[in-house]
């Protein structure tokens, strides 16, 4: 299997170099990750970002409070399916999407590729349904994925053990190498999504953690901004932070075997992609036919 490392559209928050680490001004710039996976059975993403029709009308789709904290870079051709168009791919070939959590943020696009099925944890969907607080009213937006039609919801106690995480799931339909793993604590259906890729495991820890420096072994830290985000998300916040110290333990016990990864984090996004955090993957350009001259 084949992977890339998509950031589809920045977040601009308030707080520059408090936010992010390392901006100078008022706002700072974090990433928004996706993950494409080519399978023999078709493409298969982990959450989409924001999407399409969020460039085109966000104050329809999104909330006026995240966008003025959060500010996004809103531009087309950092959309998923932009960029899996710049790969050589079309929006059908995404056959399966596979969704940490429903946050805004990570499911935007889920309408950009209506023939994908969308597997998530049901506990997710069910809570983002409810709409029961004014912060779920601004972070689910039914406006993204009220047109979906293709769910598969999973059981939060079925499955199997990984590397320690109890009740990890494989999902129909998509091949065994990509494992849903319950992360519960920024939602109460977050989940991570472990890919299996040729030397080790690849754990796309969604928002478990924001800044790399969380999983540091020794002194675990965080921007002060980032730390008060997670705060204002959290829907428990023992879970959450139980979480984090099982990835820690995972990188420290596994780390030859597992690679752990956010969607935030725009230096692990640089780092993993090998380009800057703003600029999309180089457009494919299909190979020269042979001619046989007789």
């Amino acid at each position: 299997m084949r992977v890339h490392h998509l950031n589809c559209i920045s977040s601009c928050p308030l707080g520059g170099r408090l936010m992010d680490g390392r901006s100078h001004g008022l706002r700072g710039k974090l990433a928004c990750r996706c993950v494409l996976v080519e399978t023999d059975g078709g493409l298969v993403l982990i959450d989409t970002g924001y999407g399409l029709r969020d460039v085109a009308s966000p104050r329809e789709r999104l909330s006026w409070f995240f966008l003025r904290l959060l500010d996004p870079d809103f531009k087309e051709e950092l959309t998923a399916v932009r960029q899996i168009e710049r790969l050589g791919h079309a929006a059908r070939d995404v056959r399966h999407i596979v969704l940490t959590h429903l946050d805004f943020d990570h499911a935007g696009g889920l309408d950009d590729f209506p023939e994908a099925t969308v597997h998530m944890l049901a506990v997710e969907a069910e809570d983002a349904a409810k709409q029961r607080s004014w912060l779920d009213r601004q972070r689910y937006r039914p406006q993204q994925w009220g047109s979906v039609d293709r769910w598969r919801g999973y059981a939060p106690g079925d499955g199997e053990a990984w590397f320690g995480f109890d009740a990890v799931r494989d999902l129909r339909g998509v091949p065994p190498e990509i494992l849903l793993v319950p992360l519960r604590g920024h939602t109460l259906g977050h989940a991570g999504i472990a890919v299996r890729e040729q030397a080790r495991w690849l754990f796309v820890a969604g928002d478990a953690y924001f800044d790399h420096d969380e999983m540091d072994l020794q002194q675990p830290r965080c921007t002060p901004g980032l730390r008060a985000y997670q705060r204002l998300m959290e829907k428990d916040r023992g879970a959450r932070l139980s979480n984090q110290q099982r990835l820690r333990a995972l990188i420290r016990d596994h780390g030859h075997e597992v690679r752990v990864i956010c969607s935030h984090d725009a230096r692990e996004l640089e780092r993993d992609s090998g380009r800057p955090l703003d600029l999309p993957p180089v457009r494919a350009v299909p190979e020269p036919s042979l001619h046989v001259v007789t």
